[in-house]
């Protein structure tokens, strides 16, 4: 222990006192949910540690925390014994007190995989009851295409960065759990479409935020301005030609300045026009790899009906509509209205697809549909939820797809499920956000009794 806890609050004697800054050599022990391991101190209190890797031992200094709290949060910040999987940051923005952006900067790419991996098969477990075998998962997270590089190298993936802005106009990315802005030169992990711009070269002065959009399905490229309250916007002059858009003051919405207001992106041979604040996956490869994974997992028959909830710009309800015919028909719920502008504009040439715009708790059940042969979800990082699986549940579907970007709210929805009568025929995991602790996964579910 190199310091003693002060308590910023002295004086307030119902006050814990604030741990933060001291610190404890601890061994690492398993990685937990959040992109950070499970340590420890001597007194038994728990420490999430990020910086380090399980079966290290480290000083962990911490970052947030209270005498007994429930668990307190630290930065590894000397590493006494270093696991074999330990690589040098490539990046020279990756540390303790430094960018957030990045979970594992430190571990080889193979070993982040397992971490996350691991963080599947605890989530499954704990949260829905299932061991790897029984959710039809193999165990392994798989690399997109072109991402498999050695170790020290990192994929440039992030076709979508939102930079912050300091108060000298620099822009750069927030600290881990902080609203302190680490100027940048270069994010590594920033696509080349995007790198190219040069964003982090110019003075963003009155900016509070910068949005970079780079198109992977074409040569768009987009700016979206975030000004500070009673700032005038800056002439955007870019390294390449780029659309600009700005955050509206008053209202908060995404209004054109110049050029296009959407981005064209591409997936399953069909272009997709993304509106700003349009949703769409942000490794280059995600898009293609998550559609067909669905696809492959359902297996759509000429003639069926199926729901796309979430639907976003359409993408996986484009998928189904080719593959179902004319015979058959799509319906997708999305709750953002430019998305539903775009989805319409998407799938303007199928006449069985139809877009609801609206809360799918909400729109679904006064659709009156009491039926369906196939469901894909997309639910933001929450989750479905109880209500949502088991009006889901109860339409009777052959097959279900769940495609999940967070670990913890899968596991719940599919213990739903398995309440409702669903049991999960097989799961795949992918690595579409390396270097950080986020992973995307795909169930695919079917009536309980088909197992048997």
């Amino acid at each position: 222990m190199q310091a003693e806890p002060k308590n910023p609050q002295a004086g307030n004697a119902q006050a814990a006192a604030s741990l933060v800054g001291q610190e404890y050599e601890v061994e690492i022990g398993p990685v937990a949910h959040g992109g950070h391991c499970i340590a420890r101190t001597a007194e038994g209190q728990v420490l999430f540690v990020r910086h380090t890797l399980p079966g290290e031992k480290v000083i962990a200094r911490v970052t947030e925390g209270e005498e007994g709290a429930r668990f307190l949060r630290a930065d590894a910040v000397t590493i006494l014994e270093p696991s074999k999987e330990r690589v040098e940051a490539p990046c020279p923005y990756a540390g303790p007190g430094r960018c957030g952006g990045c979970d594992w900067q430190h571990a080889k790419p193979g070993a982040q995989r397992r971490l996350k991996g691991e963080v599947i098969a605890e989530q499954l477990k704990r949260l829905a009851g299932l061991t790897p075998e029984e959710a039809g998962w193999d165990g392994t997270v798989m690399p997109a295409e072109g991402d498999k590089l050695p170790p020290g190298e990192v994929p440039s993936w992030r076709t979508r960065v939102q930079y912050a802005v300091d108060e000298d106009g620099n822009a750069g990315l927030r600290r881990h759990r902080s609203h302190e802005v680490e100027p940048i030169e270069h994010c590594m992990i920033a696509a080349e479409g995007v790198s190219e711009l040069g964003i982090e070269k110019r003075d963003w002065s009155g900016m509070a935020s910068i949005e970079a959009i780079a198109a992977t399905g074409s040569q768009d490229r987009q700016v979206i301005l975030a000004p500070k309250p009673g700032a005038r916007l800056p002439i955007v002059e870019l390294d390449k030609p780029v659309s600009v858009m700005r955050v509206g003051e008053k209202d908060g919405g995404v209004h054109r300045v110049h050029g296009r207001a959407f981005v064209r992106e591409r997936a399953d041979g069909r272009t997709y026009r993304v509106g700003s604040g349009g949703f769409w996956q942000v490794h280059p490869k995600a898009a293609e790899t998550l559609m067909l994974a669905v696809m492959q997992g359902l297996l759509p028959r000429k003639g069926d009906t199926a729901l796309d909830l979430y639907c976003g710009v359409g993408l996986f309800a484009g998928a189904l509509a080719d593959r179902v015919g004319e015979a058959g028909a799509v319906l997708g719920i999305e709750s953002g209205k430019r998305a539903v502008e775009d989805a319409r504009h998407n799938l303007a040439a199928f006449d069985r697809v139809r877009i609801e715009q609206g809360k799918v708790e909400s729109v679904l059940p006064r659709t009156g549909i009491t039926e369906a042969d196939l469901i894909v979800l997309d639910p933001p990082r929450a989750g479905a939820g109880k209500q949502t699986v088991r009006h889901l549940a109860g339409l009777g579907a052959r097959r279900i797809a769940y495609v999940a970007c967070d670990p913890a709210a899968l596991a719940r929805d599919l213990g739903y499920f398995r309440e409702g009568g669903y049991r999960v025929r097989s799961l795949r995991a992918f690595d579409l956000f390396p270097m950080t602790h986020h992973v995307e996964c795909v169930a695919i579910l079917e009536p309980a009794e088909k197992g048997r």
